[in-house]
């Protein structure tokens, strides 16, 4: 479903399981920056009543799954740490055209976003299927779909836009790039690490 090319070897979860409060920490604050990155589209194209309606409702559920993180690192009496850099996310955002249209930086926002949004879906699954703690393989189990569902919201949106962007040659040229990205990835205990 998610078109991705490279898929996370299980045994990264190895690594998760050594460090939980580094990995809920990460998660935490990468859920902000989904939040505040449906924010960064809402006030960048406030004129597109539909995409600032999904925007807003994608920013909500984000910060509550913010929340649930932030709750579950709580209830295990660990410390929500100091916001993390995350270098795949640089690393991806180094792909972004940013020549065009203001039109055209919205369609690369929106695969931007969407590829993320793949990316930590597929992570998330690794985790429920592969984690020893059973009541975070659920909670990423449950938050799988969540991802699921705001990878193909972005998708839609951009197909939906695009003015003059053929949207499924220029995802398949962002699947191809990340899979270059992800392959330096998967040696530390954070969602993208």
């Amino acid at each position: 479903m998610l078109g991705l090319k490279l898929a996370t070897d299980p045994r990264w979860v190895n690594i998760v399981e050594s460090n939980i409060e580094e990995i809920l920490t990460d998660h935490a604050w990468c859920e902000q920056k989904a939040a505040s990155n449906a924010i960064y589209i809402i006030v960048n194209n406030s004129e597109k009543h539909d995409l600032v309606a999904e925007m807003t409702n994608i920013a909500i559920e984000e910060m509550e799954h913010f929340k649930m993180v932030i709750d579950l690192i709580k209830e295990r009496g660990l410390t929500l740490g100091r916001e993390r850099k995350d270098d795949y996310v640089s690393d991806l955002a180094k792909f972004c055209r940013k020549d065009g249209s203001r039109n055209d930086a919205l369609i690369e926002r929106l695969l931007f976003a969407a590829m993320i949004e793949a990316r930590s879906c597929e992570r998330f699954r690794v985790l429920s299927q592969n984690i020893k703690d059973p009541e975070l393989a659920k909670f990423y189990h449950d938050l799988m779909a969540s991802e699921a569902g705001h990878y193909t919201t972005f998708l839609k949106f951009a197909k939906q836009y695009s003015e003059r962007t053929d949207v499924d040659k220029r995802w398949k040229e962002w699947l191809e790039y990340e899979a270059t990205v992800i392959a330096k990835y998967g040696k530390k205990e954070t969602i993208h690490g």
